[in-house]
């Protein structure tokens, strides 16, 4: 197991996620075993209270490296504790006459060097050779035969160390690779929560805008009304006031996430609007529209709605409906190439989304608007199809 892989300086973090997981894991089944065994070797191999506390601090500085390991801080205690457990193993050889006083520096040891930033190639190098020449002393001050000793002072503590060392590589590219997934799912994520927060800014804009120029339309039309029909004036005005309540509940809705367009609606709305600027609507139906795809054709008719009122100066409207598209045109159209609408690419994106496309094209003053939307026997077959490649 690998333990979080915050870097070094960090430990007041908090663990989350797959690294956090992975902390408490290490703690709850390596931590016990390996503690467990070092209190055996302690048991096993002091002869005197003082063998007992060298051994002891042997296996507590070992233990602590682990536990700052599984915390992704290791290198913030690898000096002191590679300190102790370094020298335990010279007095362990020299002095107490243990072979198994390696075990606090073969378990430290490879934990620091696979945090190492670089050269940790030649740390496990110097690391076995440390194990293998301090173990090599012990002929200096024993009588047993020389392969024997060697066997049991140099060549064990340094395969074990070896194998331990070895074992920190593979681990190490296994941690970078979960630490890459990791990272890469926060960047999902946090793509997540800007892609929402732009399709809030676009409703608020789809909201806001149009409403906005609805009222100046609207209020324009009151004021030259004045002097002339004050009832209409006062209709004008009093829808107004109903536009302006209905986008702040509107408004509300979408901050909940309860908003929901109406095609009926926009398209009543959509007449309302051009009758009032004095152009003429005609609205056609092929067919009934289909259920799921009325949301987006909505978005589409308030959209091209707003930008006919905007841009182009209209006389006559004509909105065609199919099962599961819609067809804006207009007739007064600037000259010269389409204008790149902001809100129209936005849509256009959010069609594409819907696995529709979204198409507008102008010629001889006539501007058209049109969006297609699978239906719901394309999409199932299409999912289909894909569970079959």
């Amino acid at each position: 197991m690998r333990p979080p892989g915050a870097r070094a300086g960090r430990s007041h973090e908090r663990p989350k996620g797959t690294w956090g997981q992975l902390r408490r894991l290490n703690l709850t089944v390596l931590l016990p075993p390996l503690a467990a065994v070092g209190v055996l070797l302690v048991v096993v191999d002091a002869e005197t209270w003082w063998h007992g506390v060298v051994l002891s601090l042997g296996v507590l500085a070992a233990l602590v490296t682990f536990v700052r390991w599984a915390a992704g801080d290791v290198l913030r205690v690898a000096v002191p504790c590679l300190l102790v457990t370094g020298a335990v193993w010279p007095l362990g050889v020299l002095v107490l006459d243990t072979p198994r006083a390696f075990w606090g520096v073969a378990l430290a040891g490879p934990l620091v060097v696979q945090q190492l930033p670089r050269h940790r190639g030649a740390a496990s190098v110097a690391l076995v050779a440390f194990v293998a020449v301090t173990g090599t002393a012990r002929l200096l001050v024993s009588e047993a035969p020389v392969r024997d000793t060697l066997i049991s002072y140099a060549l064990v503590p340094a395969t074990l160390t070896l194998v331990g060392a070895a074992l920190a590589f593979p681990n190490k590219g296994f941690s970078d690779l979960l630490r890459e997934l990791e990272q890469s799912r926060e960047r999902e994520a946090e793509l997540a929560v800007v892609r929402e927060r732009m399709r809030f800014a676009s409703d608020l804009h789809d909201i806001q805008g149009h409403t906005l120029h609805v009222v100046k339309l609207k209020i324009t039309l009151a004021e030259k009304l004045l002097h002339s029909d004050l009832d209409r004036a006062r209709e004008e005005l009093r829808e107004v006031h109903a536009l302006i309540g209905d986008t702040i509940t509107q408004t509300k809705e979408l901050a909940h996430a309860q908003r929901r367009l109406n095609l009926a609606t926009e398209l009543e709305n959509a007449k309302n609007l051009f009758e009032a600027a004095g152009i003429q609507v005609r609205v056609d139906r092929e067919t009934e529209v289909d259920a799921h795809a009325g949301e987006m054709l909505g978005q589409v008719l308030r959209e091209t709605t707003t930008n006919i009122l905007r841009h182009a100066e209209a006389r006559q409207v004509r909105i065609t409906l199919s099962g599961t598209g819609i067809s804006i045109a207009n007739d007064g159209a600037r000259e010269g190439p389409p204008a790149e609408l902001r809100g129209l690419r936005t849509l256009r994106e959010r069609v594409a989304g819907e696995g529709g496309e979204l198409t507008v094209r102008q010629q001889g003053g006539r501007f058209v608007t049109a969006a297609n939307l699978p239906g719901p026997r394309t999409v199932a077959a299409t999912r289909q199809e894909g569970r079959a490649q």
